[in-house]
């Protein structure tokens, strides 16, 4: 279920590759330091919040997969955030293990 909630997502980015679009590649993103890929040009607002420590564990993804303006404001992503916490859960489970879904 997560590959196909990531359909919303793959416009901009992709987790079974490390190659940046739009948006930073995603692949291996759960459990790395927020704006910390090298060869991407992040928004002062990510470095920002990188700097602070942040890391994408489940929690802070929960958190900004809801609203990703609203977390880190700034941020040049402008996908607007999914509304059930179970597509947030599922797109999680995908990203930490996009093989699986195969």
């Amino acid at each position: 279920m997560g590959a196909a909630v990531f359909k919303k997502c793959a416009a901009c980015h992709t987790a079974t590759e490390p190659a940046h679009r739009v948006g930073p590649t995603l692949m291996g993103v759960v459990g790395c330091p927020a704006g910390s890929l090298a060869n991407y040009d992040y928004s002062d607002a990510m470095k920002a919040f990188g700097a602070e420590g942040k890391v994408w564990d489940e929690a802070t993804l929960s958190e900004y997969l809801l609203s990703p303006k609203a977390m880190v404001r700034g941020t040049k992503m402008s996908f607007p955030g999914l509304r059930k916490p179970a597509e947030i859960a599922d797109v999680i489970a995908y990203l930490r293990d996009p093989s699986a879904a195969r």
